[in-house]
């Protein structure tokens, strides 16, 4: 009896595994930006992502029932779910989404950082407070994540002890920004918006 490619060792220990290992980074990683967008507001793009993840993940799991005697699928479908989660971290790492908020606690005085961000076009609100120690002044600012980099440098400038935390912030209705780079989506998004409007 003539064997065929999908038959042959080559495809079921090594194609198949690679195949399989390579649909759990996918199913993974958009699983990944799937909870991102959740946590962002985003209810029109989550469901679309979970759609693709979870059609991905029924195809690679198909395949492991399908062949449930070749144990190197059980590899390479745990091997792509740890990979998966890796890559999804490096994605969002690289997107760099939403705003975020830095609260900095310096025992200095907190006026010359404010105005040291506002220079940049970086708004801040300082208040005045007690530590446990000794007056503090506590400086708010909220910034893009893309951002957060030059605001953390400014911050090491003015007092490179300075105590901060940094927070996600889900949605903001105003600000000051300095401005962003032009992103090529923005024309389109604003001519969909005017069709809308239209309708």
């Amino acid at each position: 009896m003539e064997t065929t490619f999908f038959d042959s060792a080559l495809f079921s220990y090594g194609l198949m595994p690679l195949l399989i290992f390579l649909a759990r980074i996918c199913d993974v990683s958009i699983g990944t930006m799937r909870i991102i967008f959740v946590s962002k507001g985003k209810k029109h793009l989550a469901p679309l992502l979970g759609f693709f993840e979870v059609l991905i993940w029924i195809i690679a799991i198909s395949k492991i029932m399908q062949n449930l005697d070749n144990y190197i699928n059980y590899v390479a479908y745990a091997a792509g779910f740890a990979t998966g989660n890796y890559v999804g971290m490096i994605i969002e790492e690289k997107l760099a989404m939403g705003v975020q908020m830095i609260r900095i606690f310096t025992s200095q005085n907190g006026t010359g950082l404010v105005q040291s961000l506002n220079k940049c076009g970086f708004g801040a609100t300082t208040v005045e407070a007690h530590g446990a120690k000794e007056r503090v002044d506590i400086i708010y600012t909220i910034v893009h994540r893309t951002e957060l980099g030059s605001v953390l440098g400014i911050i090491d400038q003015f007092n490179p002890k300075a105590f901060y935390t940094i927070e996600d912030v889900k949605a903001v209705s105003e600000g000051i920004f300095p401005p962003r780079k032009r992103n090529l989506l923005i024309p389109f998004a604003n001519v969909l918006r005017e069709w809308r409007k239209g309708k």
